[in-house]
């Protein structure tokens, strides 16, 4: 009998398409999930999915379904992400807050500069302490980036969201009509009411959502045991803060006297900002004050007393020319700017380290920006 070239043809995509089936049914294995992160993940990712228990198979097909130039940033979320999260979160809201994310990095002129380490911890989370974990990002995003799609700068953005999100969201400050300090954007919307920690939670993820570096910040106890606060820090070039649902000026806020006056011997009265980002400081929750799942940065010095680093980019005629700046503090970026000069209103009494680049060359300088003047920094890149 004669087999047609047809009919064998048919048998053979029959088992081929049998052989994917088989093989798309196969779980991912944590050791092939993980060798597609970068190295620098690898060793944490293996720790963290080894504890997600039930959950661990979601995180290893959603690194292997995550688009390649965005694994790191899945990575970074796993390491970093709080464990009930680990243990509850789905693989497909990663992904598609990642997705999200990145878009919102491509589609905005102020967003694509951001340092990665700022991107990853201020824009990517979709979370900022222990509030409900709400699918924010989508609907925030179609929310709000016509309200920001003619902004030049990230400041000017964030100005704009303070000053209009709370009229598109209907809410408002009240002590007590809200249910509870840690509201969640639609646990807020939906009562019309919140404390100054959940109008700071709307407000950092408003600004996540179009792509503007955000976080939370506050303080337990002011120095004078009169209360706390939370309120908002936002990226456009420096971190800035701001009152959330208080439009002004950045860095003049009605509690920024308040904040400088902090005592310096007393955590309690130290100035947190957020991370997500896993540090040895914990962010303190006056709601939930015994837990310590939730990291932080301690950012009194910038409070109490901020001078201006005056940077002046020149060449080897000593003529000024435009350059990249990066101003770091320890191990982190606390400014960025492009120019014949930049300016930054830093913490004052610290040391700084100041980097320029000029078509492909770079050099450093280390500065001490005092406690009673500004400073004034010459890089001359040859």
């Amino acid at each position: 009998m004669k087999t047609s070239k047809a009919f064998i043809g048919l048998v053979a995509a029959i088992v081929v398409a049998g052989a994917l089936r088989a093989r798309a049914a196969d779980p991912v294995g944590l050791n092939d999930a993980v060798s597609l992160v970068p190295v620098e993940y690898r060793h944490q990712l293996v720790q963290r999915l080894s504890a997600a228990d039930d959950n661990q198979q979601q995180w290893l097909d959603a690194i292997v379904k995550a688009k390649p130039e965005q694994r790191e940033a899945m990575a970074f979320l796993l390491v970093n992400m709080p464990d009930k999260d680990l243990a509850k979160l789905k693989g497909d809201f990663l992904i598609k807050n990642v997705e999200l994310a990145y878009e919102a990095r491509a589609a905005h002129p102020w967003a694509s500069s951001v340092p990665q380490e700022i991107f990853f911890n201020d824009v990517l989370p979709y979370a900022n302490v222990n509030e409900s974990r709400d699918d924010w990002r989508a609907d925030f995003v179609k929310r709000f980036s016509p309200l920001v799609k003619d902004c030049k700068t990230a400041g000017e953005a964030v100005q704009i969201l303070n000053r209009e999100v709370f009229k598109v969201v209907n809410v408002k400050y009240h002590a007590t009509k809200r249910l509870k300090p840690d509201q969640s954007p639609y646990e807020s919307m939906k009562i019309g009411y919140a404390s100054c920690s959940g109008l700071s939670i709307i407000l950092v993820d408003a600004c996540r959502a179009v792509g503007v570096p955000a976080r939370v910040v506050g303080t337990p106890l002011w120095f004078n045991s009169s209360g706390n606060h939370t309120w908002v820090e936002a990226w456009d070039g420096q971190w800035r803060f701001i009152g959330a649902a208080e439009p002004g000026q950045f860095n003049k806020t009605w509690f920024a006297d308040m904040a400088a006056k902090a005592d310096p011997s007393n955590p309690q009265n130290h100035i947190y900002a957020v991370s997500f980002k896993k540090t040895q400081t914990p962010f303190v929750m006056v709601w939930n004050r015994n837990s310590k799942e939730y990291s932080a940065v301690d950012e009194t010095s910038f409070y109490a007393v901020r001078k201006m680093l005056k940077v002046t980019v020149v060449d080897s005629a000593g003529k000024p020319v435009a350059g990249n700046v990066k101003v770091t503090r320890g191990t982190s970026v606390v400014g960025q700017g492009n120019g014949e000069k930049s300016e930054f209103e830093l913490g004052a009494d610290a040391d700084y380290s100041v980097e320029a680049t000029v078509g492909g060359k770079t050099v450093t300088k280390k500065v001490h920006l005092p406690k009673d003047a500004d400073a004034n920094v010459e890089l001359k890149v040859e």
